[in-house]
């Protein structure tokens, strides 16, 4: 074995053992969550557990502790803020798979949302979790001794992600809804809007509940920007050589819907470059954060090399 092969490796385990954590922690907590008395009607609460609970990364839970931990807070501190984003990613892809937008069958190796429950309630069950990610994390920061400013400052980011800059405009894009006729200028920033923000924000939200300087939050914010790019290109990449087993959904429903995507416009091999690049850039972003950044440091290489 190479000695590139060897650090790639131990880089891997770390990067793993890592994630492990942070998630055997938030599925702890978000179980709890989810068991709360007079939470919803049943049928309701099953919709939304259904899919919160159908695994994934817990990418974005998973960087807002750690960004938290980097400034030496501890993950249990930013629990509440890193549920609401699990909550908001789950509701963008229950509303993503309906009909009307990407009509996938499955998603996280089961069938989707509205396949086992319904368009109707898979719809309520995307709004249900996206009002009750903004109502938790200000019942539950401002419970854990975190000042109302720094909450709000918080929540500013996070609203931002998830709104008309955020998810729901790269929707709109995604779907063809806007002409560009420049298709490197969309497909960029389609990956930026729908994406990166909301990664960007998983970051800058634990960094600021965290304690992080004004200079450190903008350190996170341009790595989560450029980690945020190199995640959905390498999406794009899978999406192409990927298999529903590895991806846990349909592959090849870009280039069946038409949409343009880095694969569409610089080919598999320049979107790979682009990924490198961009992870690059990521790992530049955040040299002043010293070691204590280990984490975060080795992340871009491990998402780049992913095969789901």
């Amino acid at each position: 074995m190479s000695k590139d092969s060897k650090n790639i490796d131990e880089i891997v385990i770390y990067i793993e053992d890592q994630i492990a954590r942070h998630k055997a922690l938030f599925d702890r907590h978000l179980e709890a969550v989810l068991a709360e008395e007079g939470l919803a009607p049943r049928r309701l609460r099953e919709a939304m557990g259904y899919s919160l609970m159908a695994g994934g990364k817990r990418l974005r839970p998973t960087l807002c502790m750690t960004a938290a931990e980097v400034f030496g807070a501890s993950a249990e501190m930013v629990l509440p803020m890193a549920v609401s984003f699990e909550m908001i990613h789950t509701a963008s892809l229950i509303h993503d798979d309906l009909p009307c937008m990407d009509n996938d069958a499955m998603r996280r190796g089961q069938p989707t949302n509205h396949v086992v429950f319904g368009e109707a309630m898979a719809l309520l069950a995307g709004d249900a979790l996206l009002a009750w990610a903004f109502s938790r994390s200000l019942k539950e920061l401002s419970a854990l001794g975190h000042p109302a400013d720094v909450v709000l400052k918080a929540l500013k980011e996070f609203a931002e992600a998830v709104g008309p800059s955020g998810i729901c405009g790269g929707q709109v894009l995604d779907m063809g809804m806007e002409e560009y006729a420049n298709k490197e200028e969309l497909v960029w920033k389609t990956a930026l809007m729908k994406t990166a923000t909301l990664i960007r924000a998983s970051l800058t939200t634990g960094g600021i509940l965290g304690g992080a300087s004004p200079e450190a939050v903008q350190c996170l914010y341009n790595y989560g920007t450029h980690l945020g790019m190199a995640f959905q290109i390498t999406d794009d990449i899978l999406d192409v050589t990927g298999n529903l087993e590895e991806l846990g959904k349909t592959p090849g429903k870009d280039a069946e819907q038409g949409k343009v995507t880095f694969v569409s416009v610089y080919g598999v091999d320049g979107a790979a470059r682009l990924a490198s690049e961009e992870s690059q850039k990521a790992k530049e972003a955040i040299l002043s954060l010293g070691e204590r950044a280990r984490f975060l440091k080795n992340l871009p290489d491990y998402i780049v090399r992913r095969t789901r």
